[in-house]
């Protein structure tokens, strides 16, 4: 397990926790999407360099 492949994947899930609990404290729609981009593409990033297809 690499490390940077360890390390997307845990600002992925804090990206997530994030997208949450902004939901939770209807905050705006915008800031909501934004933050569940950035996490979607942490996660993707970390799982795709895990399988080894990102060098």
């Amino acid at each position: 397990m690499n490390t940077l492949s360890t390390l997307l994947i845990i600002v992925g899930l804090f990206l997530l926790g994030g997208v949450i609990s902004f939901s939770k404290q209807k905050m705006p729609k915008g800031v909501i999407v934004v933050l569940g981009i950035a996490c979607l593409m942490c996660l993707a990033a970390g799982v795709l360099r895990l399988e080894g297809v990102l060098a």
